[in-house]
């Protein structure tokens, strides 16, 4: 253990401003339903949009994208794609807007603008919603969970303190016993100030965060300069063909084991892989926000103009200081890496490990304090605000409506309280029979993800969708993902996410003609506010027929231009720090000059159209 008396001073002084924050907002957040669970919609979002990029700075995703750039170089940056992370720049250009205009709450009440409030499978279609919402809630908390515990073991080997626990912990269960000790602290300022709280928290957490990754970005720079990184051909390139063609045999034996064991090659083809990816992603991405923290986020800006700009803001704030972190302390792993022990409690050379023991062993005083205030808020901010969102949908859409409809604020602020202590505990069970923070990702987004997007889309995009086809659909989805997660192997998910689409869409076609359409007064109510494209012709002339000045959205084409040169955007914004810190000059020019003149486009294509739209 490398903890300086400085070090443990900054954690300390962290922990203990997240105590105050709690206690300093929790009047305020006692205000209202809204004020607790959104802010009260009065947030700025710039505020909003770095709180959003701090949940996404989470301890086991940063731990997970070290252990990649580690072995894959700069072909990292396309593994995320599963997430899919490009979702944002879908909602920067359109989606966001679209789900602003509705003012709910939760993804669960937004159903109510699009289906109406009663009627066949409506009550079905908001159950549904609020099931896969705990359910990915849980799933990320768990993922969360693990990575905390496997970071802090590093740090506090079980070895030291197991003489002061007065029951015996099996080897694999060590990193579970640190995550609950922290995710009390994350529970205590999340529960008291709910968003408030949440959004400054994530604040201070980002501060901190952005001067620690600088001051690591000069480090790993400054050992370059003297030290060669010993690494397979194709390492430094971003560019792949059919096969990924990353060989580690004659450098690290165990890269190899790990490429194979990540399966990120679908029948041994990196490019058949990324096509399947980039396919699951893009409709992903169609389908909108999941029904999580990134959703509450945007539900609780001030209009659609500022949640366009919120999500917009995200990939700024949060990827050149992430990937400063994740290329500095992968270089500095592969500088050192025989000198560190990498080894898990179980003996095994695991590759996760790189982040905690690279700080353990290779960083100063001060920034070794730093880096572990910010990554352990890095998981405080993404499971706090997990955390409320789950405790939305349980208040807002099952106590509030089905038991206690009446209920006073003192006794819902109670709920939310009891809701989040709930929800923790649940995540934290949950977590105990996941057996890493890959397995966790895989079971996410491979699985339960897939069987979410089908509805999703066609919620959008096709007017006579309905909230039976909506059930059908996400039922569908969701047992067919549950079944896919527990017979086929996590790595070979991917493979079968067509036939996981296929059988959702197929739930959501016949539960939709399975019923009747929707009011068209509620289709005329959403499509005339939301303004989609899409296939809405007869909805079109039903609003026309009632004002004939009404301008239905034509900018398709546009928003799909803008996606694309958005999302190469995001993807100059991520490689640029590695390049800066691995010194590559030239690349890093021409991705300045590609950065510059998407921003100069995007300026008058979106920025200056946001009234407009």
């Amino acid at each position: 253990m490398k903890l300086n008396p400085i070090d443990i001073a900054i954690i300390a002084l962290y922990l203990l401003s997240t105590i105050f924050i709690g206690l300093w907002y929790r009047k305020k957040a006692r205000q209202n339903k809204d004020s607790y669970l959104l802010g009260g919609k009065s947030l700025p979002w710039y505020k909003l949009g770095l709180s959003d990029a701090s949940d996404m700075f989470d301890i086991s995703g940063t731990m997970w994208m070290v252990s990649l750039c580690f072995v894959y170089g700069m072909k990292s940056i396309w593994i995320p794609w599963l997430w899919p992370v490009f979702n944002q720049v879908f909602l920067m250009m359109y989606l966001s807007r679209w789900l602003r205009r509705s003012n709910a709450s939760t993804g669960a009440e937004w159903l109510a603008t699009r289906f109406g409030k009663s009627g066949p499978g409506v009550n079905a279609s908001q159950v549904i919603v609020i099931a896969f919402a705990l359910l990915s809630c849980l799933g990320f908390m768990a993922y969360g969970f693990i990575g905390l515990g496997k970071f802090i073991e590093i740090f506090v080997p079980w070895d030291m303190i197991k003489g002061y626990i007065p029951f015996n912990v099996p080897a694999q269960y060590v990193p579970h016993v640190y995550g609950v000790i922290f995710t009390l602290f994350a529970m205590f300022y999340s529960i008291l100030g709910g968003m408030h709280s949440i959004v400054v928290g994530d604040m201070v957490k980002y501060g901190i965060m952005t001067v620690a990754c600088v001051w690591i970005g000069f480090i790993a720079a400054g050992q370059l300069e003297s030290h060669h990184l010993n690494v397979p051909n194709g390492w430094f390139s971003p560019f792949f063909g059919k096969h990924l063609d990353i060989n580690w045999s004659n450098i690290i034996a165990e890269a190899n084991t790990k490429i194979q064991s990540d399966g990120y090659s679908i029948f041994g083809m990196f490019g058949l892989f990324f096509m399947m990816m980039t396919f699951k992603g893009f409709f992903a991405a169609l389908a909108g926000p999941a029904p999580n923290y990134d959703m509450q986020k945007i539900l609780s800006t001030r209009s659609p103009e500022e949640a366009s700009k919120m999500s917009g803001f995200v990939n700024i704030i949060l990827l050149p200081i992430r990937y400063t972190l994740i290329i500095s302390l992968a270089a500095l792993g592969l500088i050192f890496y025989h000198q560190m022990n990498l080894k898990d409690a179980a003996g095994a050379i695991d590759f996760e490990r790189i982040l905690p023991a690279v700080i353990n062993n290779f960083l100063p005083v001060g920034l070794v304090g730093l880096l572990l205030a910010g990554l352990l808020g890095a998981f405080m901010s993404t499971f706090s605000g997990t955390m409320n969102a789950a405790q939305a949908y349980i208040v807002n859409d099952i106590y509030l409506k089905y038991v206690n409809p009446k209920a006073s604020n003192r006794r819902t602020i109670g709920m939310n309280y009891l809701a989040g202590i709930a929800v923790v505990v649940v995540g934290v069970i949950l977590g105990f029979f996941i057996k890493d923070v890959n397995t966790m990702l895989q079971i996410i987004v491979s699985a339960l993800y897939g069987g979410y997007i089908a509805s999703n889309v066609l919620k959008w995009h096709w007017w006579r969708f309905n909230a039976s086809g909506f059930f059908w659909g996400m039922l569908a989805g969701i047992i067919t993902a549950m079944v896919f997660s527990l017979v086929i192997p996590d790595v070979e998910l991917l493979k079968w996410f067509p036939l996981l689409f296929a059988l959702s869409l197929g739930g959501s076609i016949i539960g939709t003609y399975a019923a009747q359409p929707t009011d068209m007064a509620v289709l005329k109510s959403f499509y005339s506010n939301v303004r989609p494209w899409g296939f809405w012709e007869p909805v079109k002339q039903a609003v026309l027929a009632d004002d004939p000045s009404f301008q239905s959205n034509k900018n398709f084409k546009l928003n799909m231009f803008n996606v694309a040169i958005g999302t190469i955007a995001q993807c100059c914004l991520t490689i640029l720090p590695m390049y800066l810190v691995l010194q590559q000059k030239l690349p890093l020019l021409v991705t300045i000059g590609i950065l510059a003149i998407i921003i100069i486009i995007l300026k008058k294509t979106w920025w200056n159209r946001l009234k407009e739209y």
